[in-house]
């Protein structure tokens, strides 16, 4: 923009207060940029096409630079839920997933996002307003110490005092964000700051250098997998892409190696190949948890093998030789011991190895296993069962189909009897955050207009965040969502159940009429009660041209694939949730 031009606006009553303050400086300076517009300029310099928003004063500037960006605004309903998207996003890109949020109660509203970056391992940069540089310190309204609320979530929190650093702070956040193990970094934006020039030069995109992989480690390693006779590669975190799964599935076969996925990282391997072995998350098959106490080279790649697909931190159980390689350097022999740790991203790993080994009959039978334990599920009890659910769903027969969901006992089903195909086909939170669905679900379907895109969220979970129903009308996501309806807050129901037999208290919950809730947000709901109907419901949900929500009931004595509620005790050890 033109002095001359500024002139003209500034004599623009409309224009606030703050935006004339910013005008007025630019025309001091003689310059044509703001802070704001730096920033917004650094963004598309690292490829954002998209950012997740919901709008505040404090950073009123960059959602004016934004305006005359080619960067795409989503503008969610509650700030959890954007950050949630950008989460998602990155999920499917590799790059840093950004949101904006204004100060105080949208950097709270935000954590729970953050917290799914941090937990999932997922690049991800927070940009909140902040209060004026004045004010800082003076509990003024709306006030937050960013580093004390975010310093123990995110991998680095910065606040830019001084607009000639923009450029700079952009591209070291994208760095950090996705340097070693990846996770979210958190920039605060003094609304003051916005306003002043900036001449600093816009920085160069970053791209991460892969580093080479210790020739002498990948020799040790080569030999120890040659004399296992029952190796194990358990893979899983987030430093994957396409070509990244082609190369893991390259390497099984070329070394006779069966693979499972940890915790709701199931798109990492292709289900129908015969050496897949099935997922290590909640209640896994017992045939693969034996293998795992069994085998005499586990080998860990790219995963942490948290709590969860650790079994509480009982697997791999002491004496197993463990072979882990992490992009973080201090991740291998942090949490298991083991026999070598290898600095290095799976890709960069997997394209450095030699193994080679036919083991047929071991690979044969542990994938035999899973195709059983993934068969079409058991009955159970009422007269729209997930089994149905699943079943018609794996009728799609669409390997391309994004299957999306947040946390609950409702889960189970889709981890167990889905079959995934192809990476980017799973967005499902490791943090275990309830309400990730639909969020994840918007993000995948704009991510992917022409994709299937399905959403399983429990009555509970879906209420989280089912105002962003309005977000995927507003912008035309025409994505399908499942909500499964059984009156309770079913895991902890569950557990409830189990440690305080017959003491229900604070789990139930009255729900409202879901589809009637659809139909009011300008979406497509339909109540779905009976398996038979089910099938013919979903092609319609598949066919509208808005998004779609159907309102599954299913009875509360279904609590998992495996278990009747009635039938848990305080003897019974807990199901797979």
């Amino acid at each position: 923009m033109r002095v001359a031009t500024q002139a003209v606006l500034l004599a623009d009553p409309a224009h606030g207060g703050h935006r004339v303050a910013a005008l007025q400086r630019q025309a001091r300076h003689g310059l044509t940029r703001t802070g704001a517009q730096a920033l917004v300029a650094g963004l598309e310099r690292q490829g954002v096409e998209r950012v997740f928003c919901v709008p505040g004063e404090s950073y009123l500037g960059v959602l004016d630079a934004l305006r005359d960006s080619s960067i795409q605004t989503v503008v969610a309903r509650h700030e959890g839920a954007a950050a949630m998207m950008a989460e998602a996003d990155a999920k499917l890109t590799g790059r840093p997933g950004i949101v904006f949020v204004t100060r105080g109660p949208g950097a709270a509203n935000a954590s729970s996002g953050v917290h799914v970056a941090q937990q999932d391992s997922t690049p991800l940069i927070l940009f909140a307003g902040q209060v004026e540089r004045a004010a800082r310190g003076r509990d003024a309204f709306q006030e937050v110490d960013f580093q004390a609320f975010y310093g123990g979530m995110a991998k680095s929190v910065t606040e830019i005092r001084d607009a000639e650093r923009i450029p700079k702070v952009v591209v070291q956040a994208f760095r950090r964000a996705l340097a070693d193990r990846p996770g979210p970094v958190v920039v605060a934006l003094p609304e003051d700051m916005l306003g002043d020039p900036c001449a600093t030069a816009v920085g160069e995109r970053v791209e991460l250098d892969e580093a080479a992989v210790d020739a002498a480690s990948m020799q040790r390693f080569d030999a120890l997998m040659n004399a296992a006779r029952r190796p194990l590669a358990v893979v899983g975190g987030s430093t994957w892409d396409a070509s990244g799964v082609e190369t893991l599935r390259t390497f099984s076969e070329r070394a006779g190696v069966p693979v499972t996925c940890v915790f709701r990282r199931q798109q990492l391997f292709d289900h129908g190949h015969p050496h897949y072995a099935g997922d290590l998350g909640i209640g896994p098959n017992p045939v693969l948890r034996r293998a795992v106490e069994e085998t005499d080279l586990l080998l860990l790649l790219g995963t942490r093998m948290s709590e969860i697909p650790s079994q509480s931190y009982t697997l791999p159980v002491p004496g197993t030789p463990v072979v882990h390689v992490h992009p973080d350097a201090e991740e291998p022999g942090r949490v298991h011991p083991t026999v070598l740790g290898i600095h290095a991203r799976p890709a960069a790993f997997l394209a450095a190895t030699r193994s080679t080994g036919d083991r047929s009959e071991y690979v044969r039978r542990l994938h035999a296993s899973y195709l059983e334990w993934s068969s079409v599920p058991h009955p159970s009890p009422g007269e729209l069962t997930m089994g149905r659910v699943m079943h018609a769903l794996r009728e799609l027969d669409d390997p391309d189909t994004i299957v999306t969901n947040g946390a609950g006992n409702y889960s189970a089903w889709v981890h167990r009897f889905h079959r995934f195909h192809r990476f980017g086909s799973q967005l499902a939170p490791t943090s275990g955050s309830m309400g990730y669905g639909l969020p994840a679900a918007i993000a995948a379907k704009l991510r992917h207009p022409d994709r299937t895109v399905v959403c399983f969220a429990g009555d509970g979970c879906f209420q989280m965040t089912g105002q962003e129903l309005a977000t995927a009308v507003q912008y035309a996501v025409n994505v399908i969502v499942l909500v499964v309806d059984n009156g309770m807050y079913g895991t902890i129901r569950m557990h409830q159940e189990r440690t305080f037999p017959g003491r229900v208290h604070a789990t139930s919950i009255t729900n409202p009429d879901f589809a009637a809730l659809a139909s009011a947000y300008g979406a497509y709901g339909e109540r779905v009660e009976h398996d038979a109907d089910f099938p013919a419901a979903l092609e319609r949900a598949r066919d509208a041209r808005v998004p779609s929500l159907l309102h599954l009931i299913v009875d509360p004595e279904a609590i998992t694939p495996a278990a009747t509620l009635s039938g848990l005790g305080p003897s019974r050890p807990p199901p797979s949730t």
